[in-house]
Formats: structure tokens, sequence, C-alpha cells
């Protein structure tokens, strides 16, 4: 006969006598959902916008390394937070105990309407497209139709696809998704793994590519407030790569010992994807120089056609195809569980607090999702979007990590069963680099700016009428 745990159990219900969500994660499954989030496209793309302003190896190299030990500044101030608010949601839940439901809303809002939305969109066609590259039928090329000057392509058609299969997967059930997204991440590491192992061992490149200076030296002829704005704008494309660790957070409610494995699984995630992140850029500069790194936009495809032959196009496509889908897999799951906690605090769409009672999922808030991430599938903004809101991304952190000493102050009693490592230093030096760098992209890139600082606004009126409705 047949036995089911408690804890899977399709009638478990929570104290108010409703479907509860399953706490279904392992330890495993949460790294790599949280890598897997993190790696997806910006690793092949993103070389370019470091290597321009940065063209000397070791700055090259060393703003990898400062991105990923800011992230890890940050992550040891949310493993604290997790500890403390073991629920789904995550960082939404945090703002919201720190500041208030208006400022949580915001930060939902725009995760919602672009961040997670739009990197759904973009993901699902970027694998669609690269696929493309190996079957023609669904070339980004070909085109269906055109509105307005925007071009829809077999690739779009295809990503819509894509994210109606990742959408009904993640509904019918928790281990489903988890599965999807486990199959396809150690399938991407082994792509990765070859990449960088056959580079290195039978690739054309050249060693003497990490001892070749930039002009001027290592400062490349700048001074030290040139230096530090350079820095600023390669972190930029940094910040992008590295997004995605806070997605553990968002799951809590499903982590079994969220307690323990939430701020473990931020840690690791983030030194197994600083590991991987230094080893593909070593391969590329291993191909070709940082001169040469700084021409080219797609810079796997153009490093694997050095290394190798042009001919290694094809399997890096697939390799691209296969993180792109990866990513947009731990998006699709982890997003709509903060889309569950707004609507149960009462400022979303009401039906999105609702837990399917046969699959325990956030069902309505995972279709929710995928109408709104195909509606901007369609639009075909969706990377545009995306370049504005990174902006407010960064600052949302920044303003977490305070709240970290917002909530020391404001509930010192609460239990906490890990307490923030290099409090109050290493969160200290977050806030800091956070805010310096926010306002480093203010000065340079005052358009993304102001136009993510719109999109967040934008959301006020839509938490007056959540608030009006439920008063």
């Amino acid at each position: 006969m047949k036995t089911v745990s408690p804890a899977m159990s399709p009638t478990t219900k929570d104290s108010s006598g409703r479907p509860s969500l399953v706490r279904g994660l392992s330890l495993l499954d949460s790294v790599l959902l949280l890598v897997s989030g993190i790696i997806g496209s910006s690793i092949f793309l993103t070389a370019k916008d470091i290597a321009t302003p940065l063209p000397a190896p070791v700055l090259f190299f060393g703003v990898w390394v400062l991105g990923g030990l800011i992230s890890l500044c940050a992550c040891v101030a949310f493993a604290e937070l997790g500890s403390m608010f073991p629920d789904s949601g995550g960082q939404y839940i945090y703002l919201r105990e720190a500041y208030g439901d208006l400022v949580a809303f915001l930060y939902g809002w725009m995760l919602f309407a672009v961040a997670n939305g739009g990197t759904i969109a973009a993901l699902s066609v970027a694998s669609a497209a690269y696929l493309g590259n190996i079957v023609p039928a669904i070339s980004q090329t070909r085109i269906v139709f055109s509105i307005a000057g925007i071009a829809f392509s077999r690739a779009h058609l295809a990503g819509l696809v894509l994210i109606v299969i990742l959408t009904w997967i993640n509904v019918v059930g928790l281990r489903w998704g988890a599965l999807l997204q486990n199959i396809s991440t150690w399938t991407k590491f082994a792509a990765m793994a070859v990449f960088v192992v056959l580079g290195f061992a039978i690739g054309k490149g050249h060693w003497s590519n990490f001892t070749s200076s930039a002009p001027g030296g290592l400062t490349m002829g700048l001074s030290t407030s040139q230096l530090i704005s350079a820095l600023g704008v390669g972190l930029i494309a940094v910040f992008w790569a590295y997004d995605g660790w806070v997605y553990i957070t968002w799951v809590a409610g499903e982590v079994k010992e969220p307690r323990r494995n939430v701020p473990l699984a931020m840690v690791l995630g983030v030194l197994v994807v600083g590991a991987i992140y230094l080893a593909m850029n070593m391969t590329y500069v291993y191909a070709m120089p940082l001169s040469e790194v700084a021409k080219y936009e797609t810079i796997a495809h153009d490093a694997a056609a050095v290394l190798f032959s042009p001919g290694a196009a094809g399997w890096l496509s697939a390799m691209i195809a296969i993180s792109c889908f990866s990513a947009a897999a731990t998006c699709t799951l982890s997003g709509a569980r903060v889309y569950l906690a707004m609507a149960q605090d009462g400022v979303f769409f009401k039906r999105m607090a609702v837990i399917h009672p046969k699959w325990r999922t956030p069902a309505f808030s995972l279709i929710g999702q995928g109408i709104w991430a195909a509606l901007l599938t369609m639009s075909g903004r969706y990377d545009q979007l995306y370049t504005y809101v990174i902006f407010g991304m960064v600052l949302s952190y920044t303003l977490t990590v305070i709240g970290l000493f917002v909530l020391r102050w404001k509930k010192p009693d609460l239990p906490r069963p890990y307490r923030c490592t290099g409090y109050p230093w290493l969160p200290g030096v977050y806030v800091l680099i956070g805010t310096a760098w926010t306002l480093n992209t203010i000065i340079t890139r005052p358009a993304e700016a102001f136009w993510g600082a719109t999109i967040v606004a934008a959301g006020v009126p839509g938490y007056l009428f959540w608030k009006w409705k439920r008063s």
C-alpha cells in the first residue's frame, strides 16, 4: 500500500483550514535554484561591457571578483532576514517588516511589471532564438508579422510556447518544477564545463593574453575618480550578471529547514556562480586579448570560433539555449511566490492569494505571471524595460540591507537562528557601495535611472486602489 508523508499530503492545510504550500525543496534544490536563476544569458554577453571601460586583465577579472564579494556582503544580511522570516515572498516580506506596505508593494510591483516578467520573456525568447540557430524553422530571422515597427518572429512564437510549458509544469506541482529546473541546470553545468576544459586543453588560445597591458598600464592613464567611475560602469554589467541570488528567499516557504538552508544556499550559490563566471571569462581571455573581447557582443560565440572553429557555433548555441531555458524555469518557479505574498496581504489581485488544493502551488499567481510575461513578449520591449529596472533592483537590495539595521532596532527580540556574519561591517560595506553605485548610475546613466524610477512610481495608484478595496 502506498503511503504519503504528512508534509506532502494533498490534504495538508494551514491553521485556517486552507491548503498550504509544501516544504519540498532540499538544500541541493535550493543551491541549484539560486545558481540556475543567476546564470542565464548574461555570462555569454556582458564581457564587452566590462572590457570596454576596464581593458586591463587585472581590472577585468577583479571587477568580477569584486561583484561576487559585494553580493556576498548582501547575502549574509539577507541570510539573517531569511532566518527571521522563513516564508514565501522573501525580500517583499523583509521590506514590509522594515518599512511598511508601500515600499514592499513597490518592490513587488517592479518585479511583476518588469523585472521578473521581463526576465521570463527575455530568457524564453533568447532560448528559442539560440535554438533557432540549430533549427531554422524557429529562427529569429523568420518574421511572422510586424505591428508598429515591432517584428514578431517565429522565435517569439516559440518563446510563448516555452512560457506556457514552464507555467504549466510549475502549476501542477513543486516537485515537477524543481525537477525540470535541476535537470536543465545540471545540463548547463556540463556544457559550460566542456567549453572551459576543452578551451584550455585543445583550444587555439594564448596565455600571453592574460599579461597584455592596457594603454597607460594598470590604471589605463585614468585619474582615481575616473577609475572609480569606470569600475562603477563595469559593475553595472556585473551586478546584472549576478542578479538572481535573491530568488531563494522568494520560495523560502517551500524550503526544508528554511532557517538553516536558505542562508546556506545563498552563500554557497554565490560562491559557485563566482567560480563559474571566473572560469568562463578566463576562457574568453585565453581565446583573445581584451582589446578584441571589447569588440564582440556575443563573446561566447566568437571565443568558441577562435578556440575551436566556426563550426562550434551550433554547439554553443545549444548551450546558451539550455542556459536561458534553465534560468527562465527558475524565474517562473520563484517569482510567483512574491505575488502570492502580496495578494495574501490584500495589495494585489485577490485570486493570486489562492493555493491550489490538489497541486499545492500558487497556481493562479503562476498563471497571472505567465500571461503578463506573454504580453511582454508580444510587446517586444522587455529587454529595454529590464535595463531600466536593474537600477531599481540594486536600490531595493540596498534598502533591504539597511532594513537589517532597522529590524535589529525595531524587533530586537525576534528569534534569529542565523546572525549576520561581520555585522555591522559587512552589511555596512554593501550599503556604502550600493549607495555609491546608485548615485554613479544616476550620473552616468540618467535616462535609465529616470525611467526606472518612473516604472516604480507607476505602481502607486495600484497600491492605493488595493488598499481602498481592502478597507
